[in-house]
């Protein structure tokens, strides 16, 4: 490995290690920041400068840590690392005058720490211990948010998260012991998935812990509380960048260089279910985060789809497509969540102007033309086919649209700050910056990784295909702005909250199981064997 290459690699994870670990002491935490932006540069460096397939390996032996860039995830890391230090410029000031600062830091740091490492990590045990590192630091994240009852928010995402990833380590465990020589590197172990003799095992065990990872229905629950309750800087990283270390993840382990309907036509299914359900529960929703949450509901499950669809065919270009989709819905939701944070601030005179290029962001995940999102949806399209998939595919951007316009009228109704206020210079630019790289940074990655060439979306019968959803969509919305508005808000986290009289229940019997261990613990040996007597000649009476 060339010189060059090392110091990239080892400054794009060591730096914001650097800045971790710096947390430690109380002075230095404070100094951080105003810096938290600068801590994702090296990692935009190492993903556009990088060789593809040249490795870093840290340490000796089975426990060595290896660092690589493939396409994918040098696509994912150069996209998140944008998101990173231009939310964290918004995060330095924004946090600035909070007592609570300090902690959000330390979070932020460790958040952004495995956020980088996993779209590097190149053998299991870095990539489990970094996933490890982003779930801790993003429950803290969530933690310090400023929406409603944040400790439950944070305590519900690192319960999935924990759960997600024993799911996840028992599945690389039986990936690792079906592997020749017990190779730990992750190309060697996805290889030898399909000869495994635990092989539909591990697969539904990675689809499972991964699919909690990325928000699959029916484990999408926690998006809503952990976005709606985080600041919006937080929210921004964790729906952009944070929920795509699952995808780096599926589309390293899953083997689709062999067909696997078995698996992947479930998958498509699911996810499918999932595009339609969140835009089905996020038109009843009116507060804009939580609205931007079902969204990524909704996107995810399509994005789950494409994944199955590739998995299902062997689809070569599968790998290549999901990733530039999940690279594109990554620059859009973050940039979607700090123009919550811009509106929120600035005063009635700045919001209209905020408004008109948000709409624009946001009909591009329905594939709006001259969007990067027309790439996105051809990317995806090119995997669904013509099937009831690729017909599934193009209703589910009709449906984008119809929940992208919801999300621009609530948006625009939100309660801002006085009608003088002025919103901070660098506020304003630090969003302007992520609209112009959501409408610039697309229509440049097909230069270096091809999946979607422009003039393939820029021919006339192209655009046609790309404007009619965004028609059927529009008329949707202005009738279910006339007819819609009378139907009842859903709770925001559904089924948690559905779950919430049935956890009541076993609550109360918890309760009282535990008054009477209690009691039958204070009894004496002698006592508990005449009870014991007792019922089982009741038992011969009725028995008799």
């Amino acid at each position: 490995m060339t010189m060059p290459t090392t110091l990239i690699f080892g400054a794009a994870l060591g730096v914001p290690s650097a800045m971790m670990l710096a947390c430690v002491s109380r002075r230095l935490r404070g100094a951080l920041s105003p810096y938290l932006g600068l801590g994702a540069a090296p990692a935009l460096v190492a993903a556009v400068a990088a060789n593809p397939g040249e490795r870093l390996v840290m340490g000796h032996g089975r426990l060595a840590f290896h660092l690589m860039l493939d396409a994918p995830g040098a696509l994912l890391l150069g996209t998140a690392a944008l998101l990173w230090m231009l939310a964290g410029f918004f995060a330095s000031r924004a946090t600035s005058d909070s007592a609570a600062s300090g902690g959000f830091v330390v979070c932020w740091t460790m958040t952004m720490t495995g956020s980088v490492g996993v779209f590097l990590a190149a053998d299991v045990v870095s990539l489990y211990f970094l996933l490890a590192v982003l779930s801790v630091g993003a429950c803290g994240l969530i933690l310090h948010g400023d929406g409603p009852r944040p400790r439950y928010a944070a305590g519900l995402y690192l319960g999935v998260a924990l759960l997600a990833e024993s799911f996840v380590l028992a599945a690389l465990i039986l990936m690792v012991r079906a592997t020749p020589g017990g190779s730990l590197v992750i190309a060697d172990v996805a290889s030898a998935l399909p000869g495994s003799p635990w092989r539909d095992t591990t697969m539904a065990l990675l689809l499972i812990g991964l699919g909690m990872k990325v928000g699959i229905i029916p484990f999408h629950f926690w998006m809503t509380y952990a976005y709606g309750t985080a600041t919006t800087p937080a929210a921004a990283v964790l729906s952009g960048a944070v929920v795509k270390a699952g995808v780096i993840a599926l589309l390293r382990f899953l083997p689709f260089a062999h067909p696997s309907p078995d698996v992947g036509i479930p998958m498509a299914v699911l996810g499918m279910v999932g595009a339609f359900y969140g835009v089905a529960m996020g038109i009843t929703q009116y507060r804009s985060k939580i609205v931007l949450a079902y969204s990524s509901v909704s996107q995810m499950g399509l994005l789950f789809a494409v994944i199955g669809m590739g998995l299902a065919a062997g689809h070569p270009g599968a790998v290549a497509a999901s990733a530039f989709y999940a690279a594109h819905h990554l620059l859009v939701k973050g940039t979607l969540f700090l123009s919550v944070g811009v509106i929120a601030l600035s005063g009635p005179r700045l919001s209209r102007g905020v408004l008109i290029p948000t709409a624009i962001v946001a009909l591009s995940l329905g594939g709006l033309p001259l969007t990067g999102g027309v790439l996105a949806k051809c990317a995806a399209k090119g995997v669904l086919g013509d099937g009831w998939a690729g017909s599934l595919g193009a209703a589910s951007s009709v449906a984008s649209i119809l929940l992208m316009l919801h999300f621009t009228r609530c948006l625009s109704a939100m309660r801002n700050a006085e009608p003088g206020a002025v919103v901070r210079a660098p506020f304003v630019a630090t969003w302007l910056a992520m609209v112009l790289a959501c409408l610039l940074v697309p229509w440049v990655i097909p230069l270096a990784m091809p999946t979607c060439a422009p003039r393939e979306v820029l021919a006339p019968g192209a655009l046609w295909s790309a404007l009619w959803p965004v028609l059927v969509g529009g008329i949707l919305a202005v009738a279910w702005q006339r007819w819609g508005r009378s139907m009842p808000e859903a709770p925001a986290g559904d089924a948690v909250d559905a779950l919430r009289l049935p956890l009541r229940i076993g609550a109360g019997i918890g309760r009282c199981s535990e008054c009477v261990d209690t009691l039958v613990r204070g009894w004496s040996v002698s006592s508990l064997t005449l009870l014991l007597t007792v019922l089982v000649l009741f038992g011969m009476l009725f028995l008799a």
